[in-house]
């Protein structure tokens, strides 16, 4: 059995002329190899979205359902995040 399976996809223009460079560029040997490569970054970035779900957003909903004095007010949130970004600058 094979490994591999043939598909036709379309593509718009865009992303045919970005598939088409980057095996120009020599940094894919296929046009093929960009698509799986694209599909495999893909994978990673749910598979990390859903870690950040199941880590970080399932528990602090479920601690604001437990105690919902914890809940902060939108524009104090807003204040807070625009703080912490200004002492970054």
């Amino acid at each position: 059995m094979r490994s591999t399976q043939q598909l036709s996809i379309t593509l718009p223009h865009e992303m045919a002329e970005l598939v088409r460079a980057k095996v120009a560029s020599g940094e894919y040997a296929s046009d093929s190899e960009v698509i799986r490569d694209a599909l495999r970054t893909l994978a990673a970035r749910d598979r990390a979205v859903e870690a950040w779900l199941r880590e970080s957003v399932v528990p602090a909903a479920t601690a604001l359902e437990a105690d919902p004095d914890r809940a902060v007010e939108p524009s104090d949130a807003r204040a807070t995040l625009a703080r912490r970004r200004a002492a970054r600058s």
